[in-house]
């Protein structure tokens, strides 16, 4: 297996959050986890992935936010190049209602013209191919006609630990206002969002082990109780937090090999 996150260049930083490759061999199950991004995945073979019906996906594909665990099957040597979005770039970058693509993924060919999956794959070395990404990116900002810095505001904050109710009121917005512009730029209600970075604060805690045990994980990551945060860990990925760390190899963060 081989593993690489790439920073993007300063000029993208705003709309891409890091670039990432994976490498890998044989037939796997990966789990897919909410984590209140979206994301771009070029595959360099074809017909080698398959989502959850076992459909095969394409080979590059658009993905929006996830609520709820999923899992995709690799059906032999691969390597992918992903893209992990900021939370709003989905509206401001393509133009789409970003609500449309929530649990859904859509081929690139229905979102440009511009041949870059044939550059793609006739790009010889990772390094090539992450930059006719990043030059894709970059002349679509210079088309960009939606933005919404409350929404890019609202988000850093919650991900930065800030409660919903304190947001509203330091942006003097009311519930329905933010919803409206979360549906619209990040494709899932602020209260969904919140949860899903609060659940992602707690599974951060134990990959690093930096908790005594799981109640105390809880109260920490400001869950009522630890069932409380047992049951949201569950609705995320599937199974209990001990299941997770027996059972996963996990490279790309929130994309982890499934040992079954």
């Amino acid at each position: 297996m081989f593993y690489q996150k790439i920073i993007p260049i300063k000029a993208l930083q705003e709309y891409i959050r890091y670039f990432w490759v994976l490498e890998d061999y044989a037939d796997k199950t990966y789990k897919i986890i909410p984590d209140g991004l979206t994301g771009l995945i070029f595959q360099e073979e074809a017909n080698l992935f398959l989502d959850k019906e076992n459909q095969i996906l394409p080979q590059m594909f658009l993905y929006g936010q996830t609520t709820h665990h999923s899992e995709q099957n690799s059906v032999g040597n691969f390597r992918n190049i992903g893209v992990y979005l900021q939370p709003t770039t989905l509206k401001s970058i393509f133009n789409i209602e970003a609500f449309e693509l929530t649990n859904q993924h859509i081929s690139i060919d229905y979102l440009t013209k511009e041949p870059i999956l044939e550059q793609l794959v006739n790009a010889g070395s990772i390094n090539e191919k992450i930059e006719i990404i990043s030059k894709f990116f970059l002349e679509r900002i210079q088309q960009i006609k939606y933005t919404s810095k409350n929404v890019d505001f609202a988000t850093t904050l919650l991900q930065n630990g800030k409660r919903l109710k304190d947001i509203q009121i330091e942006m003097k917005l009311s519930e329905r206002s933010l919803e409206r512009l979360f549906r619209q730029f990040v494709g899932i209600s602020p209260k969904s969002f919140s949860r899903i970075v609060r659940f992602q604060s707690g599974l951060q805690a134990l990959r690093q082990k930096n908790f005594h045990n799981l109640t105390d994980l809880a109260y920490q990551n400001e869950y009522y109780d630890q069932s409380h945060f047992i049951r949201d860990f569950k609705t995320f990925t599937g199974v209990s937090p001990r299941q997770f760390l027996q059972q996963t190899n996990e490279q790309v963060e929130n994309f982890p090999e499934w040992k079954v």
